[in-house]
């Protein structure tokens, strides 16, 4: 097809062409890199004698150049028409498309998860409707222990079909409680009842409490289960796990102490403390985040730990002569307030979205 009746016919079909859709079928007719009437001409101006190289060729990148003018306006002539008749003028400038944020708890999650990762610990979870058993009697917490005390527990009602089952003295039969799980421990019952060491994962998970809500108590909250169990696990290991946790999470300028305390299911038992310093080198792996800046005097509980006690490795059919291990726990809501400076716990539960939106 000569150079003309292309012409001729792409300014005619241009003139024709309704829509924006109507328009990009023309381009690619003509200036198509595969099949483009005008691209094939050019493609052919390798096989051509010299003279008439020279005249085609000027002629074609000549029409090349007016085409995609004319495609710039008529686009511009179709998208203006548009507007008028949809009453959308394409031409302002858009509104600013807003982004979903991630919680602050579900930032804090996800940085755990992958320190642990990185540790080898896998994740694992758990029900949050515990029996009592799993909660307290396989813990070494039996029924009227003093250490129940600690855990203010929401016991959950029976239903029909779930009454005690009684025996022809109309003795009620022993049936384990239900409740909603008052801290992540429940999973190392579980899991070791199941598995045979050695491992080391982490629970993730939310637990209830019915405790008086103010700046740093809430009835529901999040806390991190941690257990390792091996032939030789001890608490050295626990030592440098914690360590590298911390500062990984915070900062390597972090300094953490360990202190004695006591849980029933861990012999002996200990807490962690840590103290942030105001190094002005600190940062964290949140780059959007800055550190938390504490008191140089003062000492941040966040953990408690110990070596597993031996009556729980017996329960689950371990023998604790040849296996040992440690576990921990700790509460995201704490490590989020310290990490990202919130003031007050009921924050994370507002659903204030001025709050969501800093993070």
């Amino acid at each position: 097809m000569e150079i003309s009746e292309i012409k001729n016919l792409f300014f005619q079909e241009t003139k024709e062409a309704q829509d924006v859709k109507a328009l990009e079928n023309i381009r690619i007719k003509y200036l198509g890199r595969r099949d483009g009437l005008l691209t094939k001409v050019l493609r052919s101006l390798k096989d051509l004698p010299i003279e008439e190289k020279k005249r085609v060729g000027p002629a074609a990148n000549g029409l090349r150049q007016e085409i995609e003018e004319r495609l710039g306006l008529r686009l511009k002539e179709l998208t203006k028409e548009s507007s008028r008749i949809s009453g959308i003028d394409l031409t302002m400038p858009g509104k600013k498309v807003k982004f979903g944020h991630l919680h602050p708890l579900t930032l804090i999650e996800n940085r755990i998860k992958e320190i642990f990762l990185g540790m080898n610990f896998s994740v694992v979870e758990g029900p949050e409707i515990e029996t009592e058993h799993y909660n307290f009697d396989a813990l070494n917490i039996p029924e009227n222990h003093p250490a129940r005390d600690m855990w203010d527990t929401f016991w959950l009602k029976l239903t029909n079909d779930q009454q005690p089952i009684t025996n022809n003295s109309r003795e009620p039969l022993v049936v384990s409680r239900e409740l909603l799980r008052t801290h992540t421990s429940p999973m190392q019952i579980r899991y070791m009842e199941k598995r045979q060491p050695p491992f080391q994962i982490i629970v993730p998970g939310r637990v209830f409490r019915f405790e008086a809500t103010d700046a740093s108590h809430e009835i529901n909250f999040h806390q991190v289960e941690g257990l390792m169990i091996g032939e030789d696990v001890n608490l050295a290991n626990f030592k440098y796990v914690i360590e590298q946790f911390f500062h990984r999470l915070f900062s390597p300028h972090v300094q953490i102490r360990f202190r004695p305390s006591y849980f029933p299911f861990v012999e002996p038992g200990l807490e962690v403390d840590i103290k942030l310093t105001d190094n002005k080198q600190q940062t964290t792996n949140d780059s959007h985040k800055p550190l938390a800046a504490g008191n140089k005097s003062e000492w941040l509980e966040v953990m408690g730990a110990g070596m597993v006690h031996p009556k729980v490795l017996g329960g689950v059919g371990y023998n604790p002569k040849y296996v040992q291990g440690f576990a921990f726990g700790l509460g995201l809501e704490r490590l989020a307030m310290i990490k990202y400076k919130i003031p007050d716990i009921r924050l994370f539960y507002s659903g204030d979205l001025r709050f969501i939106n800093q993070f």
